[in-house]
């Protein structure tokens, strides 16, 4: 199939490109940009993107589906589905799933229901520890050669240092990147938002700053003793931000993302027991989200990530620590990643990055740009249309959202994987 996007702004951040031009596909590939690859080029489909932006596909480090074992929650069809319309053609999910995928098997059963779904990428991390339980390495090698684009122990705990040092020594010897969250459970206890002013009134439990800085503590000198890759997951302070800038700087394979709700909502949108802001990590001070943002602007924070975690309607309507943490959050991760150019945070070419090359480049993909050759999974967008999110235009199966009610702009209009449409706004959804 031949494909041509007539007239969209392209911006393609990894190859400095942001103009007006025709994009050309052809199969699965991007053939050519500007002038038609040959002069005999007829396209099956032409797409007219006069006005529109042409952007890379976005790529999404962490999204839990549901599928396996929490289906009452989400299946990956659904999510998906919610992913295409948000433009997002890959994304990754954690491994505790249920069962906790520390073996091929349970690699493979995603992969085939993703094979299943409207064709967004899914990938899977591999768990860290067998079972997630923190007690024995898991077979690194052969989750590896199954397809899992990393370890982590998602949020749950490792078992002692000593096994985390060896974790990261056996991932160096196989070229692993380690993914790991920086929370020092022992310092969190129970806590379910930031200990501070807000949380003090309210009488809530709070997690600490030093939850945060204390594990990265231990993350970065295991960082330099094992010379292991390591990503930091979820960054939620200013001094943690400026622990991975110093990291960074000083030379260590270390490289940080942080989820987009982060980088606008604070512990004061807690502030009336708001289940919805029940989040792990927890809603930091105002001086922590403007210490992220500078982060991001200054690219010490190489991603941002939706950190999706639909819950069904019931696990948000207890008392808020008797919630379940996590906010529904696919469909917001381009709008917001784009205000962040809108309030001047950012400009918008390096916003884009934040959300296609630099995702993609942590997790070693060739994709989230649009050089001739690459893989045609792009994402078309209206600048000026604008969209109010709510429970009935919303497709992830989890409602669990704090920005229903919100004004944002662009939407997106089409969505392309492989050079194949697999979303398409249609005039009733105008």
């Amino acid at each position: 199939m031949k494909l041509l996007i007539e007239q969209g702004r392209v911006i393609d951040p990894d190859n400095g490109v942001d103009q007006v031009t025709d994009l050309y596909i052809q199969g699965e590939e991007i053939v050519a940009l500007g002038a038609p690859p040959t002069e005999d080029y007829s396209p099956d489909r032409r797409i007219n993107a006069h006005g529109r932006w042409v952007l890379p596909g976005l790529v999404d480090l962490s999204a839990r589906l549901g599928e396996p074992g929490h289906e009452q929650k989400a299946t990956i069809a659904s999510e998906t589905r919610a992913a295409a319309s948000a433009g997002i053609t890959t994304l990754v999910c954690p491994p505790d799933t249920s069962p906790v995928v520390d073996s091929p098997a349970q690699i493979e059963l995603i992969n085939r229901r993703a094979r299943q779904a409207c064709g967004v990428r899914v990938h899977a991390l591999g768990a860290l520890t067998a079972g997630l339980k923190g007690q024995q390495l898991s077979d690194m090698a052969a989750l590896r050669r199954a397809g899992a684009l990393g370890m982590s122990q998602a949020l749950r705990p490792m078992g002692s240092h000593l096994l985390l040092r060896r974790a990261l020594e056996y991932a160096a010897s196989h070229d692993i990147t380690v993914y790991l969250h920086p929370i020092d459970w022992s310092l969190a206890g129970q806590g379910c938002a930031h200990e501070g002013a807000v949380a003090t009134r309210l009488g809530l439990p709070g997690i600490p700053e030093a939850a945060e800085t204390a594990a990265l503590g231990v993350l970065l000198a295991l960082a330099a003793q094992t010379e292991a890759r390591i990503h930091v997951c979820r960054l939620s302070t200013a001094r943690g931000a400026a622990m991975v800038a110093r990291a960074i700087e000083d030379g260590l394979p270390v490289t940080a993302d942080v989820c987009a709700h982060q980088l606008f909502l604070t512990e004061m949108d807690v502030a009336d027991f708001n289940s919805l802001c029940h989040v792990i990590p927890p809603l930091r001070t105002l001086r922590d989200r403007d210490g992220l943002r500078k982060a991001v602007a200054e690219g010490a924070i190489a991603a941002i990530c939706s950190d999706h975690q639909p819950q069904e309607a019931d696990a948000k309507l207890a008392p808020f620590p008797a919630t379940l943490p996590g906010m529904s959050t696919l469909e917001t991760l381009l709008p917001l990643a784009l205000r962040l150019a809108e309030e001047g945070v950012l400009p918008l070419p390096e916003a884009i990055r934040r959300i296609t090359a630099g995702p993609a480049r942590i997790l070693g993909l060739k994709v989230g740009t649009l050089g001739v050759g690459a893989r045609a999974d792009i994402a078309i967008v209206d600048p000026e249309r604008g969209h109010a999110p709510g429970p009935d235009n919303w497709l992830s199966a989890g409602r669990n959202s704090a920005f229903f009610g919100w004004d944002f702009r662009p939407r997106v209009t089409h969505t392309l994987v492989a050079g194949r449409v697999i979303f398409e706004l249609q005039a009733r959804q105008v």
